[in-house]
């Protein structure tokens, strides 16, 4: 069987990190990459890790990229804290190392649950991301925001999910969104001529409806329009950090 390392790159996920890697079990090598965690985040995954390394956080891509090679096997699994794997999907991936596989990576469709309530619509009824894959033929594509897996071979798709336990509160979701939002203003900066109306308003209508209604957010109730709202807002403020960086420029 070949053998598999799981990352789990962290961030004051003191709440998250013991289901995180008690979620990873059967990896060979369990290891957390944490961004210096203010919080007990360390403390409780060393009994639980095999590798703990630190490293000041730049985005997500430039993390995760950082960690790979640092890996002790061939074949990675990828967890933010915040999923876990269900026996179902773990049960999935060990039959990939035992049989081997010339795929070079696969897409894992993800359950979420927001505010404690599983989404089955408002956009995120397709969500999936590429985490099991090979180390040396793969990479995540340098952007600050939504990198996704980039690879010199095929990419196949497996057919259980990772429970993805979003956000608690609408807080936490609006602070992730404001974060994002900033992230985003630079990766939009060479693709934006002049800012318009049309991107700090029409755009954010338009990503309210295309949640709310096109998507069926309106199927999930409070939680499909506090999503389909916060996604809004975060188009809106894309472009304030826009401006500002311009400005400052």
């Amino acid at each position: 069987m070949a053998k598999l390392t799981a990352i789990i790159p962290t961030f004051n996920e003191a709440h998250n990190i013991v289901d995180t890697i008690k979620s990873v079990h059967f990896a060979d090598e369990i290891m957390v990459v944490d961004s210096f965690s203010e919080d007990k985040t360390i403390e409780l995954a060393s009994p639980l890790a095999d590798t703990i390394l630190q490293r000041k956080y730049e985005n997500s891509a430039s993390q995760k990229n950082w960690a790979i090679p640092q890996a002790q096997h061939e074949w990675i699994l990828l967890l933010d804290a915040d999923e876990r794997v269900t026996p179902e999907l773990e049960k999935e991936v060990q039959s990939i190392l035992k049989n081997g596989s010339e795929i070079s990576g696969f897409w894992i469709k993800r359950q979420n649950y927001f505010m404690g309530k599983r989404v089955y619509f408002s956009g995120w009824q397709g969500d999936k991301v590429i985490r099991l894959f090979k180390r040396d033929e793969c990479k995540y594509e340098n952007k600050h925001v939504h990198a996704e897996i980039i690879s010199s071979g095929k990419i196949g798709i497996l057919k259980n999910k990772l429970t993805h336990n979003t956000f608690i509160s609408k807080e936490a979701y609006l602070k992730k969104i404001e974060k994002y939002a900033k992230w985003q203003a630079k990766d939009y900066d060479k693709k934006i001529g002049r800012i318009t109306l049309f991107h700090t308003l029409i755009k954010p209508i338009f990503r309210f409806i295309k949640h709310y209604f096109i998507q069926l957010g309106i199927l999930d109730g409070y939680v499909g329009f506090i999503i389909s709202s916060y996604q809004a807002k975060g188009v809106k403020m894309r472009y304030k950090y826009l401006k500002e960086f311009r400005n400052a420029n």
